[in-house]
């Protein structure tokens, strides 16, 4: 791995906006991080790197939307979310840098496109469609940190309140990351030198947490998201064309 400034910059910019994101502003526009990586870094790598990073900011977010949480929702998602991370163990070997690049590039846009839509917001749809969205949230979580979007598909049609949104999202993701370290360590993903480089990031991850805090005060929550998610679309279409190439 060269670790050029074009790479430092880029982790820079993806550690910020996850932290931003972790600081319950924005959704789950975190899930930039691990497309934005991947511009200059594999997949794996950038995975590998951004998991202990996603621990810390889970630790600061937790405190502040614990008490919010939505029991019944952990339950209904959180067990199926155990069987996707395992299923994303299971298959891992299955996933060379080129066709990751391509899937994450094709569920970028997915997500981005989804994003600034917006179908289904307030139609309830049954319990299974919450145990299968957890499911796939665990599967997303495990390959590219991305289960944000899946598990935001069920629950911005549950109804909630802003902050049983937030604590119900921030708990379950904070839970899958924990039960990650067990599949990624078994790969020989937590290495010395990707722990090294996180470590070294976690100043910025503190500063993502903190600055979002602050732009909530000063940018609509909407306006950052339509950004973030039209990145994400540009991103996505570069990783495809990365992939084939």
């Amino acid at each position: 791995m060269v670790y050029d400034w074009q790479f430092i910059v880029l982790m820079i910019v993806a550690v910020l906006i996850t932290g931003i994101s972790k600081s319950g502003f924005a959704g789950g526009v975190g899930v930039v991080a691990v497309p934005l990586i991947s511009l200059k870094a594999s997949p794996t790598f950038a995975v590998a790197i951004m998991l202990p990073l996603l621990i810390v900011m889970d630790g600061f977010s937790l405190r502040a939307w614990w008490r919010h949480r939505v029991g019944s929702l952990l339950w209904l998602m959180f067990p199926p979310a155990v069987l996707g991370v395992a299923i994303g163990y299971l298959t891992y070997g299955l996933f060379d840098d080129d066709l990751l690049k391509t899937l994450l590039g094709i569920f970028s846009i997915l997500f981005g496109l989804w994003g600034l839509l917006k179908p289904l917001r307030g139609r309830v749809m049954p319990a299974w469609v919450g145990g299968l969205c957890g499911g796939i949230a665990g599967f997303t979580s495990f390959i590219a940190h991305a289960g944000g979007p899946p598990l935001n598909f069920y629950l911005l049609q549950c109804r909630l309140t802003k902050e049983q949104f937030l604590g119900t999202a921030v708990v379950f993701l904070a839970a899958a990351n924990l039960v990650k370290l067990v599949p990624y360590g078994l790969l020989g993903l937590l290495s010395v030198e990707n722990l090294t480089v996180a470590l070294l990031m976690i100043p910025v991850a503190w500063l993502g947490v903190k600055l979002g805090l602050v732009i909530q005060k000063r940018l609509s929550g909407e306006l950052f998201f339509r950004i973030i998610l039209t990145l994400l679309i540009l991103l996505g279409i570069r990783l495809i064309i990365d992939g084939a190439g």
